[in-house]
C-alpha cells in the first residue's frame, strides 16, 4: 500500500518511512502536478487535516500530513500554529527566533515554560480520516545553542535534558520529539484503518 507524505521535505519522509514500516511512502516529489497546500488552519490539526485531505483527494491515495509549532506558556501559547511565520515570512528561522526572544526579554528565567506541538494526520480519499497528537515539554533560553536542529530548537531545553533540541544527535531527538511522538502514535491508526 502506498501513502503520500503531504511535504517534499526528505527528512520528514525518511523518518515515517522509519516509522511506517511495511508501506511505501512517498513524498509529493512524486506528484509534481499537486500544488503546495496553504496553511489556512487556526490549529495544529485543521491544518494537517487541510493538507491530508487535499492531498489524498488529488492522489487517489492515503495521505499523511503534520503541522506543529513551539507554544510559549507566557504568549497564551504563541507563537503556535504560526511559529514557522512570526516574524513575517514564512520559513524565516533567524528572524523567527530573534522576534520571540526580544519578546520575552523580561519575562524571568523561570517562566519562559514552552512544549513543542505536533498533529499528524491520516486520510483516505473516501474522506475518512484520523489524527494523532505529540508533545514535547521544556523550557527556553536565551541565547541559542547548538547547530543540529530548525527553527527554535537552539533556545528549546527539553525537560529532562540540559542541551537543546539543536544539540540533540538526530536519533535523540527523534526519540523524544514531538514530531516524532505524533507519528508513531499514528503508525497503528494507519494500519489499523488500511486493514479495514
Amino acid at each position: 500500500m502506498t501513502i503520500v507524505l503531504a511535504t517534499r521535505n526528505q527528512g520528514k519522509i525518511a523518518e515515517l518511512r522509519r516509522i511506517l514500516t511495511g508501506f511505501d511512502i512517498v513524498g509529493l516529489e512524486e506528484f509534481p502536478e499537486i500544488e503546495d497546500v496553504v496553511e489556512t488552519g487556526v490549529t495544529f490539526e485543521a491544518n494537517a487535516l487541510l493538507k491530508a485531505h487535499a492531498v489524498a483527494k488529488e492522489s487517489g491515495l492515503p495521505a499523511v500530513a503534520d503541522d506543529s509549532g513551539l507554544c510559549v506558556d507566557v504568549l497564551n501559547g504563541m507563537p503556535g500554529v504560526f511559529s514557522a511565520r512570526w516574524a513575517g515570512r514564512h520559513g524565516d528561522d533567524r528572524g523567527n527566533l530573534e522576534l520571540l526572544l526580544r519578546q520575552v526579554s523580561d519575562v524571568p528565567d523561570a517562566l519562559l515554560t514552552a512544549h513543542f506541538a505536533c498533529t499528524a494526520a491520516l486520510a483516505l480519499p473516501s474522506g475518512e480520516w484520523r489524527a494523532t497528537e505529540g508533545v514535547l515539554r521544556g523550557r527556553l533560553i536565551r541565547t541559542p545553542v547548538g547547530e543540529n536542529g530548525f527553527g527554535y530548537d537552539p533556545i528549546f531545553v527539553p525537560e529532562g535534558e540540559t542541551r537543546t533540541t539543536a544539540e540533540l544527535p538526530p536519533e535523540e531527538k527523534d526519540a523524544i520529539s514531538h514530531r516524532g511522538r505524533a507519528f508513531t502514535a499514528l503508525a497503528p491508526v494507519v494500519r489499523a484503518l488500511l486493514a479495514s
